[in-house]
């Protein structure tokens, strides 16, 4: 059965950087669309990036130009290198899995979820 498990979260200041890992088990990455996710306190889930065949596919507005997704080279891991992070930035980050047809379909099902890390930014 398919896992997930995100890790390198932090406390870090205002630009600064932090990157997250997230680790298959159970599978085969490069069988699945990735996603990375976050949630702060009060707020909705917020898609911030995909990685889908191989590559980056899409970011979020608020994190373009500041964040990348990058897979391990020979690891099922799937990075998010978070550059310049603000305030706003601060959330629990999770990453989660999905069949590479239900991206290709443009599909939110998400079935395989991480149990999270947390990420602080303070000012």
């Amino acid at each position: 059965q398919e896992q997930l498990m995100e890790s390198g979260g932090g406390s870090v200041q205002a630009g600064g950087s932090l990157r997250l890992s997230c680790q298959m088990s159970g599978a085969t990455m490069s069988h699945y669309c990735l996603g990375w996710f976050r949630q702060a306190p009060g707020k909705k889930r917020e898609k911030v990036a995909v990685f889908d065949d191989g590559k980056a596919t899409w970011f979020a507005e608020s994190v373009k130009g500041r964040f990348t997704v990058a897979e391990g080279n020979g690891k099922e891991i799937l990075y998010l290198q978070m550059n310049s992070l603000k305030v706003e930035d601060s959330a629990m980050y999770y990453c989660a899995a999905q069949g590479l047809y239900d991206c290709y379909l443009g599909r939110e099902l998400w079935e395989v979820w991480g149990q999270g890390t947390q990420v602080t930014v303070s000012s």
